[in-house]
């Protein structure tokens, strides 16, 4: 598939979309499309098991949506929060290499997903308020889940742009990788989660998602139907057959 605002690629099991707009790899309407395609072919490709998400160039990971379609009159605010809600929902693991800047748009993008790794001398934030406008895009949902309310609230009201340590000491991000080691460790985390069962991994996104959203009575019924599946399949015989002969299972997500 063609991708005109992005690059996507495939190590093995793990897919990689790469924001193309460098230095500051703005989100434009037409990105989001591109995104949105890319996300598709990810999830109908079963050979694809972890998705991991960076910016071009060494400077910005995306510095939010773009300006220029706001002054033409901006569509891409309802897509916007389509698209990384589609994310924050998505049936496999979505790594966030942060490799730069990541403010505005950028940070909710960061935040959609289900990780995230942040170089060292990268910096982050939810700026919209400094342009008299707020996050459009779940930021003002997202953070607060992350963060608890008044953490959440300092950093938006304030468009506090902090470093990834301190965005490790508050729960924003999940690591710290020093310059150039980034992707990495971004690698070495998505083959990892590459290796673990599929259907087992879909269904706890699946039930986690579902009682974050709806509840803890929606979520455990999830819960349930996902356990149901997973213990007919196959990949559950081979984790107890590999653990009866002590060896590492291979999981092939049947």
């Amino acid at each position: 598939m063609d991708y005109q605002n992005i690059t996507y690629s495939k190590q093995g099991y793990i897919a990689i979309l790469t924001l193309n707009r460098p230095p500051a790899n703005s989100v434009s309407l037409a990105t989001l499309i591109d995104i949105n395609k890319a996300l598709d072919e990810a999830e109908h490709d079963q050979e694809v098991r972890v998705l991991v998400v960076t910016g071009a160039g060494e400077k910005g990971f995306s510095a939010g949506f773009d300006v220029s379609d706001a002054a033409n009159g901006d569509k891409s605010g309802p897509m916007g929060q389509e698209v990384w809600t589609r994310i924050d929902r998505y049936s496999k693991p979505v790594i966030a290499a942060i490799n730069g800047y990541a403010f505005g748009g950028g940070c909710e993008l960061a935040m959609a997903c289900t990780f995230r790794v942040m170089q060292e001398n990268a910096k982050i934030g939810l700026t919209e308020l400094n342009l008299g406008i707020i996050p459009g895009w779940g930021g003002t949902q997202r953070m607060p889940r992350l963060l608890g309310k008044s953490k959440a609230l300092e950093l938006m009201l304030f468009s506090k742009r902090i470093s990834a340590q301190e965005a490790l000491e508050i729960g924003l991000v999940d690591r710290v990788s020093k310059v150039g080691d980034l992707m990495k460790d971004v690698m070495e985390m998505a083959e990892f989660l590459s290796k673990r069962p599929p259907l087992a991994v879909k269904a706890v996104l699946n039930a986690v998602n579902a009682g974050i959203e709806k509840g803890l009575d929606e979520g455990t019924k999830v819960e349930l139907q996902g356990s149901n599946i997973v213990a007919k399949s196959t990949d559950a015989i081979e984790g107890f057959t590999a653990f009866m002969q002590k060896r590492e299972p291979t999981f092939k997500g049947e």
